[in-house]
């Protein structure tokens, strides 16, 4: 998976549980994709702690996956709906299509 959607995901699924601090942080650095030096400067620290706290946020989201699997379990439904819906379409059963497209746009 690419680096950038991993962080993402990590991010929808843990970004809660991360103090507000480091959620502003974390989006500006990695979802906004600013500069360490910008953040730096706008938060009145050294480039090195938004480094140090990005280093810590990937650390902590990925050590909350490790343990709780939820964006694991979150792609392999995906992936199980989308497959169930080429099989739906393969043998023309409109009404699985449907309800595994209402499913694969809320996931």
């Amino acid at each position: 998976m690419e680096k950038f959607v991993e962080r993402a995901l990590l991010y929808d699924f843990y970004g809660e549980l991360l103090t507000t601090r480091q959620q502003q942080v974390y989006e500006d650095v990695v979802l906004e994709d600013c500069s360490l030096s910008e953040v730096a400067e706008d938060l009145g620290i050294s480039r090195q702690g938004v480094h140090d706290m990005i280093k810590r946020c990937d650390k902590a989201l990925s050590d909350y996956e490790e343990k709780l699997h939820l964006v694991e379990k979150f792609l392999n439904i995906r992936k199980q709906v989308q497959r169930i819906h080429e099989l739906a379409a393969e043998s023309h059963a409109d009404e699985i299509a449907a309800i595994s497209n209402v499913i694969l746009e809320e996931l």
